[in-house]
């Protein structure tokens, strides 16, 4: 299949390459020069816009940071909007507002050209082996149409519902993991302050019901003081302002997401959004004049 990629950051370059790898022929746009020509060396094809890819490719993939950037790449001077024949599906991975999920799909949709919000967890790792998770929205015939597509990059590719609905899935997932390091960061505080190792704690509770893929991905990092961004602070701010956002305009009200968004804002002001979001055990350090490390001495 011919597939249009725009967007070759952290988690499209090998997202690309996996499509390669499963025998697809890629078109590729990004300002990255050299990622291009990374690509290209794999034997991709590149445009200068999304306009170029959308005359070439039937489908389309966007993975870009936010909202403003998928607006400005679907409906934007030069844009895919430009270049789109009816019937040319756009799926956008990137993880962004719901809200405006629904509303560049309506304006795609008035020139006959179709969407899914597409949205993926799991990483940079994840990206590269091609375990990525998948949570998609959009018309249930195009996801089927695609979902071999999805796979080629994915380990798991589940279909939650209409347009908006798998950026609604994804901040789900950031709300939940944002909480959970939030909570391990206090707990282990709480067990450093009150004199125990939390690398005892940590052994103690993980087998319980308070164990997670959180506290067993996040409690070593804090404790071996390793803040090297699997995730970084600024992204993870970056989607819970999104989450904030779509649920105003739903009138839900997301009180702990509110709080560890203050922390996360707080730990921006030290100077540490470009570290794992492990690092919001730093918060409840610096308010409780400890360090959460092994051993107790």
């Amino acid at each position: 299949m011919k597939v249009g990629f725009i967007g070759l950051g952290i988690m499209g370059k090998p997202m690309s390459k996996n499509l390669i790898k499963a025998g697809h022929e890629l078109v590729v746009c990004d300002f990255n020069k050299d990622s291009v020509k990374e690509l290209t060396d794999l034997g991709a094809s590149s445009a200068s816009c999304g306009a170029e890819v959308a005359q070439q490719c039937g489908v389309i993939i966007t993975m870009l940071p936010n909202s403003p950037h998928v607006r400005t790449v679907a409906l934007g001077k030069g844009g895919i909007l430009e270049g789109a024949k009816k019937g040319t599906v756009l799926i956008d991975m990137s993880s962004i507002d719901p809200t405006e999920s629904k509303a560049i799909a309506a304006e795609l949709a008035e020139k006959g050209v179709d969407m899914l919000d597409a949205p993926v967890s799991g990483g940079e790792p994840k990206a590269i082996d091609g375990t990525i998770s998948v949570m998609v929205g959009g018309k249930k015939e195009i996801f089927d149409q695609y979902y071999e597509l999805l796979m080629a990059m994915a380990g798991s590719v589940v279909y939650v519902g209409e347009i908006g609905s798998g950026n609604i899935a994804k901040l789900a997932n950031q709300i939940i993991v944002a909480l959970n390091i939030a909570a391990v960061s206090e707990a282990l505080t709480l067990a450093k302050k009150a004199g125990a190792d939390p690398e005892l704690v940590y052994q103690a509770i993980r087998g319980g019901l308070a164990g997670s893929t959180v506290l067993d991905a996040k409690a070593p990092m804090m404790m071996d003081r390793n803040f090297k961004p699997g995730f970084r602070i600024e992204l993870h701010i970056k989607d819970l302002n999104n989450a904030l956002n779509a649920s105003h305009a739903v009138n839900a009200s997301l009180p702990l997401t509110s709080e560890v968004m203050e922390i996360m804002q707080s730990l921006k002001a030290d100077g540490c959004e470009k570290e794992d979001h492990s690092s919001i055990v730093k918060f409840y350090e610096k308010i409780s004049n400890v360090t959460v490390e092994r051993g107790t001495k």
